[in-house]
């Protein structure tokens, strides 16, 4: 019997050897100045040879929207070239890569130069503090540096771009209203909520064209009463889908609370539901160690690809040693 996670499937016109994606992870290696580094070509380079997708790390889009000040960011021409050496690495083994895109709205690093914005003044905890409501300016600003950022994205080479709309970063802020809490167009309705992700997935495809993957990263679910829920979200991607070549099932992050239990594949059930809502396809991510459960998750049609995360910190041949090397060994012993 063949293994559905080795078996080919695709992302928009891209078809990736396997079904097993190495999921964006922080390195915290990055310059003052958001530069990659040569930890990054060694670090991804390591990781791509059994995947059929490695995904790059949080990528700021705007110097007040780095998660950290370590992260490494794309918000000017300059930080291109460092980024094409990583893909470069990672193409040498012949496997693809996407960038993820993010801006971290209340959830930013700032120093004294910066500004920490979000859709409404609402703080995620005393740490960071209270955040400025965008005006209407500052959402066409953002938007447009999403833009760039993908204009530099495909001249550094990248294979296709996630826009980060989880984790309680800006994307997510204003999908949720736990912390959008506007009365204009950006705020109130679920169509409202979703303008800015839909505003920055045009303003993308207007430098990438219809053909080239663009996927979403999305929590199903804050954890909190009157919050995100895996059907709220699965419909607000039935709305969105039409831009869009796959989506990445995440959870959690928009507050500081945790969810209530994380046994393997906690957030697999939420996949399955965005997967009966949409017609792309959907990543399953969240503690999916063993090759049987991934079997079991892709051949019931719960999820169409698996990603791979804090394992392969410890170990960068995880994947080949627990989905790709024992069917190879399966395979020579029937042979």
């Amino acid at each position: 019997m063949n293994a559905k996670t080795l078996s080919p499937f695709h992302i928009g016109g891209l078809q990736l050897k396997n079904r097993l994606i190495v999921s964006p992870m922080q390195q915290f290696h990055g310059t003052p100045e958001a530069f990659a580094t040569e930890h990054h070509i060694h670090h991804y380079s390591r990781l791509a040879g059994d995947a059929g997708l490695v995904m790059l790390e949080s990528t700021g889009v705007s110097p007040n929207g780095r998660l950290f000040h370590n992260d490494i960011g794309l918000f000017s021409d300059a930080h291109t070239e460092p980024l094409r050496k990583v893909v470069d690495a990672v193409h040498a083994k012949g496997t693809p890569i996407f960038i993820q895109l993010t801006h971290g709205g209340r959830k930013s690093w700032r120093d004294s130069s910066s500004r920490l914005l979000a859709p409404s003044p609402v703080a995620y905890d005393d740490e960071y503090g209270t955040p400025e409501q965008m005006t209407t300016s500052d959402i066409r600003d953002e938007l447009e540096n999403y833009r760039l950022a993908a204009r530099r994205s495909l001249q550094a080479g990248f294979d296709g771009i996630e826009i980060h709309a989880a984790h309680g970063h800006l994307v997510h802020q204003f999908l949720s209203p736990l912390s959008n809490r506007r009365t204009d167009e950006y705020g109130g309705s679920l169509e409202n909520r979703i303008r800015f992700l839909r505003e920055a997935l045009e303003a993308i495809r207007s430098e990438t064209g219809p053909h080239y993957p663009v996927i979403v990263r999305v929590s199903a679910s804050d954890y909190a009463e009157g919050g995100l829920t895996p059907g709220e979200v699965a419909e607000m991607l039935t709305h969105l889908e039409e831009l869009l070549d796959a989506v990445d099932v995440s959870s959690g992050g928009l507050l500081p609370v945790s969810p209530p239990a994380t046994p393997d594949g906690y957030q697999v059930p939420y996949a399955a539901v965005i997967k009966q809502a949409v017609r792309i396809p959907v990543i399953a991510v969240g503690s999916i160690h063993t090759k049987a459960y991934a079997e079991s998750i892709l051949s019931d049609g719960l999820a169409d690809f698996i990603a791979v995360g804090r394992p392969l910190l410890q170990d960068p041949d995880f994947i080949g040693k627990t989905f790709i090397k024992p069917e190879a060994a399966q395979l020579q012993r029937i042979g």
